[in-house]
């Protein structure tokens, strides 16, 4: 029997994917493996039976990723699965970004009781919440995965000029985008020829503070900045001098924070991009997938932080499941013998081997994790 500890409601359409050889939910100890949204995990500590654990989402800001390789488990995350909800939250910032549309919505409340007068005032004070048309605008989208590639399809057929950057853009998607899309290899030109900047890129060591004050230094007068994949993208103290300054005209942002709230120019939304059902659905079903091919096969697809290796064969008789640190992979490759399945990533391996002797591992020096299935 496997046990799936839930850190956060989980949608039932992924839940209910687990045969009767699971038992699934919130109060489980010493679960197998861990299904989580949004709920901080950096303070939880793991159970040595804990094999797995998987992100109902894009982001693992959340979870302790470096920690989980280093003992041996493996954080998956559901990429794509959410990104059409994300890409219309982020089209509706867009002409939020442009037409004032949060103050004006608040502006007509003030409006109330004003009887007949009402319509004058409206006449009268429209122009305040004033802006420009997005058709013809070139927006500068900063990373081309499964979201931004979206964003950038459909703000293509809004009338948009779109220039791209992404160090990891593959072919196959390159070759999806538009003639007309033009792809940068150099992250500067985004901020000297955009009208609009939309961020899609994860929040790392190396990402932290993407839009700063060097940056603004090289966008155009009224730029406009949308981000919707975290708030850390956004040197804050750079954001406020550059609306202060007018420099930037608008910052849509889905990730509040306190320096940002109330802000003039600023749309602070709360964290609304994959906050759809049928983004919940996918990215649980994905998420409850994944586990059962790792814990029943030991495939491993869409991990953050181990190699994936995915394709194995139907297994035959038990199977050795090897996390080992990349040096020690041609070692384990050896032990197991002939017709190991095996992949390595930043200093990871993982190697799967089909009746084969454990016994032959136990001298090898970089042994994460044995399991046998």
């Amino acid at each position: 029997m496997f046990s799936i500890l839930t850190l956060n409601k989980i949608a039932a359409c992924g839940t209910d994917r687990f045969s009767s050889d699971y038992v699934c939910g919130a109060d489980i100890e010493n679960p197998t493996a861990i299904m989580v949204r949004s709920a901080s995990m950096h303070d939880i500590p793991l159970s040595d039976s804990t094999i797995a654990i998987a992100r109902a989402g894009a982001g693992t800001n959340n979870i302790p990723v470096e920690t989980c390789a280093e003992k041996g488990v493996v954080v998956f995350n559901t990429p794509g699965a959410n990104a059409n909800a994300v890409k219309e939250l982020v089209i509706c910032g867009l002409f939020m970004a442009s037409r004032k549309v949060a103050a004006s919505l608040e502006w007509c409340k003030t409006l109330k009781g004003e009887g007949e007068a009402v319509g004058k005032l409206v006449e009268k004070g429209k122009s305040n919440f004033a802006g420009p048309e997005i058709g013809g605008k070139t927006l500068g989208v900063i990373g081309l995965g499964a979201i931004g590639f979206k964003v950038a399809k459909a703000a293509e057929a809004l009338g948009m000029k779109i220039v791209g950057y992404d160090p990891f853009l593959s072919d196959a998607v390159k070759a999806q985008l538009s003639d007309e899309t033009e792809v940068v290899t150099d992250i500067n030109d985004i901020f000297k020829k955009s009208d609009y900047i939309t961020l899609h890129l994860p929040l790392n060591d190396a990402t932290k503070g993407t839009v700063n004050k060097d940056t603004f230094a090289l966008c155009k007068y009224g730029v406009r900045i949308l981000n919707f994949a975290r708030g850390g993208l956004v040197d804050s103290d750079a954001m406020l001098e550059a609306l202060a300054s007018g420099k930037c005209a608008a910052y849509v942002v889905d990730f509040p924070s306190d320096e940002m709230i109330g802000v003039e120019g600023v749309t602070a939304l709360p964290h609304l991009g994959a906050s759809t059902p049928e983004s919940e659905d996918n990215c649980a079903m994905m998420a409850a997938d994944q586990l059962m091919l790792y814990i029943e096969k030991g495939e491993i697809k869409n991990s953050v932080n181990l190699p994936n290796l995915t394709g194995l064969p139907e297994k035959s008789g038990k199977r050795i499941c090897v996390i080992c640190k990349e040096s020690a992979l041609d070692a384990v490759k050896s032990a197991l013998g002939e017709g190991v399945f095996a992949a390595a990533r930043k200093g990871y391996a993982y190697a799967v081997k089909d009746d084969a002797d454990e016994s032959a591992l136990d001298d090898i020096d970089g042994i994460i994790k044995i399991r046998v299935i």
